[in-house]
């Protein structure tokens, strides 16, 4: 019973991200700033919550986002090099 509850949870906030990228593209069709900051923290919270439901500590996941940063630094992605977004949000969350 434990096991078909679990899944059920994983399809169903699988199921919210997919609405939550909706409002995402709707706030940035209609150019609404309020609703693109709420499908973005909405979907950053699924995928926490997701990770957990999945076994993996929000711990885990904020370390392998920080690698992914490091990573993509170090490989010059295209977002650092013209802006130097990666390490503005490494700095960010090394600040938390």
């Amino acid at each position: 019973m434990d096991v078909a509850r679990k899944a059920k949870i994983i399809e169903w906030l699988k199921t919210e991200m997919l609405d939550e990228m909706a409002q995402l593209f709707r706030g940035l069709w209609e150019g609404r700033q309020a609703k693109i900051v709420d499908g973005l923290a909405s979907l950053i919270v699924s995928s926490y919550l997701l990770a957990r439901r999945l076994g993996v500590s929000y711990r885990e996941l904020d370390d392998t986002v920080l690698e992914k940063l490091k990573t993509h630094k170090r490989d010059h992605h295209q977002l650092e090099e013209w802006y130097g977004d990666l390490s503005s949000l490494e700095k960010h969350l090394d600040g938390r």
